[in-house]
């Protein structure tokens, strides 16, 4: 019996873009060579892609990383997962916002870290950030017709299957650059306590009464304490260095050594530094939950006392990215609550594009500011 033949996939219809200027993107070679600026003339959009021109992009911990060489990633590439934009030009069968509004041309959006295919049994299962055909943006190669992949650039290819926000004019750019990564992480770190607690943070009041210590006083565990604060929760901050201890103040959050956390002091805990499970599992006090971010980066191991975690009821989940859903209630917390914070006073620089290795420079010093920022224009 002869094998059936597959018939060729028809091939997809795509609206060529012209850019004059041509848009330029920040290109990466490797660790320890400096970035070179890549012209590109022109995009092809296929029927639900977005072209997006870039307002504002900061530097996330993850690009610092990636370019001391701790992080392996493909190159070349375009760093960059954090960025507030402009929709410039969309593909001909349109586009859609989280919501399920229509994008339109003019829109100024932030839009999701990943692309995802929204049918695999991942997608189905509600881990989109988990997509069997994952690709994420400031993480992929340079590739044909997407060579726009990252926000260090004048313009961003957004691909259909990635979860696009309409954010408000009056934010200032500095506060809604950050939402794609550190915002949308802290709310699904949040959410995830919370459920784990049984509650529901579609209640202003929905942690009133708990108790939540966050390690950790970066752009993440600062973030994850105010949304606990706005609803309602006591929130402690734990870091060790001074400074950060001093701006999480300005948020009128409670600031401490790590040392100062007493055992079985939280009902939830947050471990966004990476650097302190072993002290988050400890602070938990019993039937607390214990949300682990920070650890995306090889590290040692951390020694698990499992008996002490099953005698004291505590439940421990691991949070990693975040759903379009989390990323459209990030941007909306911003736009609401998240207007008492001092935000965009997170952005301590910003440096024109072309400056990018010097930006990264200062991102990573010992006294950085939580964010550095870029901007095209």
């Amino acid at each position: 019996m002869r094998a059936a033949l597959i018939p060729p996939a028809h091939p997809v219809h795509r609206h060529d873009v012209p850019l004059r200027p041509a848009a330029t993107a920040m290109a990466w070679l490797g660790a320890g060579m400096p970035h070179q600026a890549l012209a590109v003339p022109g995009v092809a959009l296929a029927p639900k892609d977005v072209l997006v021109a870039v307002e504002m992009s900061t530097i996330c911990g993850s690009d610092i990383h990636t370019v001391q060489g701790r992080r392996h990633a493909p190159t070349p590439l375009v760093l960059g997962h954090e960025s507030v934009g402009r929709i410039i030009a969309i593909g001909d069968d349109g586009a859609g916002a989280v919501d399920g509004s229509e994008l339109h041309v003019g829109d100024r959006v932030v839009w999701s870290v990943t692309v995802s295919c929204g049918d695999c049994d991942r997608c189905r299962a509600g881990l989109t950030q988990k997509c069997r055909t994952l690709a994420k943006y400031g993480h992929a190669r340079i590739e044909p017709r997407w060579e726009l992949t990252g926000g260090f650039a004048g313009h961003v290819h957004l691909r259909g299957g990635t979860a696009i926000v309409r954010v408000p004019e009056a934010l200032p750019a500095a506060a809604l650059a950050p939402v794609s990564c550190a915002t949308a992480t802290a709310w699904a770190a949040v959410v995830r306590a919370a459920a784990l607690r049984g509650r529901l943070l579609s209640q202003p009041t929905a942690l009133a009464g708990e108790r939540v210590v966050v390690f950790g006083a970066g752009l993440v565990g600062l973030t994850a304490a105010a949304i606990a604060a706005s609803h309602g929760a006591t929130a402690v901050v734990a870091d060790p260095n001074q400074g950060r201890r001093a701006f999480a103040a300005r948020f009128g959050l409670t600031a401490v050594d790590p040392d100062a956390v007493a055992t079985e002091s939280a009902d939830i805990v947050v471990e966004a530094s990476g650097h302190a499970v072993p002290a988050a599992l400890d602070a938990a006090d019993v039937g607390g939950a214990a949300i682990l971010v920070g650890s995306v980066f090889p590290a040692d191991p951390v020694p698990l006392d499992a008996e002490r975690i099953v005698r004291r009821l505590i439940a421990v989940a691991g949070v990693h990215n975040y759903t379009g859903a989390q990323l459209h209630a990030a941007a909306a917390f911003m736009a609401g609550s998240g207007r008492a914070y001092p935000f965009a006073d997170a952005v301590g620089a910003v440096h024109p594009l072309a400056q990018v290795d010097a930006a990264l420079a200062e991102a990573s010093g010992p006294d950085a500011p939580l964010r550095v920022g870029l901007t095209p224009r």
